[in-house]
């Protein structure tokens, strides 16, 4: 893979041998972000779970303390007084069966996270095909299958995030913008790091965190020392 100049003078920064701690981990990652637009800042978690077993799953959210930096639509899938509460509570799109061919036939995806009400799951389950590989598909784990409409927005919109293991056991999380303080990505990081921590399945045997990167949309990755992590 081509590498651009910038990226290679920024790469110059980082010692790829060293595991670094986070407050060093984070002033670098500020420091290799070399892009004209507010790169966004992604920590990437292997962790020692083995997915394919169900009970070594790990799924869920945390609300970071400082957002994510990113403006998000949250479409609800609501009827009666739960869709009005929807709306009031500044849902960016409020419906139910007749948004069903929008999304299927048209390809209509202009939303960034969906909650459903336990009585239309069965609704937004016609759309499996499209919203689960999209990994946009309510989840009670995630609080986006909910009757309280109210708090679901509010912490999505307060910068709630989803994080879950892929194919190959990381887990891929955005915790703010280069433009942040170090201080609130810092605390961003603490705060999905904790969370993750306090999911770790009982099934998993030895080191939990593998080990753990971070960067931004255009740089470098920089590794941190996970056993500073798990302490």
């Amino acid at each position: 893979m081509k590498r651009g100049k910038k990226y290679i003078e920024s790469a110059k920064l980082v010692d790829r041998t060293q595991q670094y701690d986070v407050a060093d981990a984070v002033a670098l990652v500020k420091k290799t972000a070399g892009a004209k637009f507010d790169e966004t800042v992604e920590i990437h978690i292997r962790t020692g779970c083995d997915g394919r077993h169900a009970d070594q799953q790990i799924r869920g959210a945390v609300v970071l303390p400082h957002g994510t930096g990113k403006t998000v639509r949250v479409l609800v899938f609501a009827k009666g007084v739960k869709a009005d509460e929807a709306q009031a509570a500044g849902a960016d799109y409020v419906g139910g069966e007749e948004l069903i061919p929008k999304i299927q036939k048209e390809g209509w995806l202009e939303f960034d996270v969906v909650v459903a009400t336990p009585d239309m799951m069965g609704v937004v389950g016609r759309l499996g095909r499209v919203l689960g590989p999209k990994g946009l598909m309510p989840n009670p784990k995630a609080g986006t299958v909910t009757m309280d409409v109210t708090k679901a927005i509010a912490d999505i919109k307060a910068g709630k995030i989803e994080y879950r293991l892929d194919k190959t056991n990381i887990i891929h999380c955005p915790i703010g913008k280069v433009s942040f303080t170090e201080e609130q990505l810092s605390e961003n990081l603490k705060a999905l790091t904790d969370a993750v921590v306090k999911a770790k399945p009982a099934a998993v045997k030895g080191q939990y965190l593998k080990s753990v990167t971070l960067a931004s949309s255009m740089g470098p990755g920089i590794k941190i020392n996970p056993l500073k992590l798990q302490a």
